[in-house]
């Protein structure tokens, strides 16, 4: 249960973020480009629709999950300073 748990918070790192970002805007770039070159070649919006639907759920796939390689660079923070050191 605590695996599944751990699976569902997500928690990927600021490199992880922006890596998760990078490929999510360059292969959306791509994605749409070829799904309309497919469609305008093929005179097909069913293909180009098609095309596009299958390959954003396979981009989300892979962008979604809290994979390993997006938590690679944890972030370390400082210890909790006692309350008497804070009021000085």
């Amino acid at each position: 249960m605590s695996s599944i748990r751990d699976l569902l918070e997500g928690k990927i790192d600021f490199h992880g973020q922006k890596k998760a970002d990078d490929i999510t805007r360059i292969a959306l770039i791509a994605i749409t480009v070829l799904s309309f070159v497919l469609g305008f070649a093929l005179q097909s919006l069913r293909v180009m629709m098609g095309t596009f639907s299958f390959s954003t759920v396979a981009l989300a796939l892979v962008v979604l999950p809290p994979w390993p390689a997006y938590n690679r660079h944890p972030v370390k923070w400082q210890p909790a300073q006692p309350a008497a050191l804070k009021s000085k």
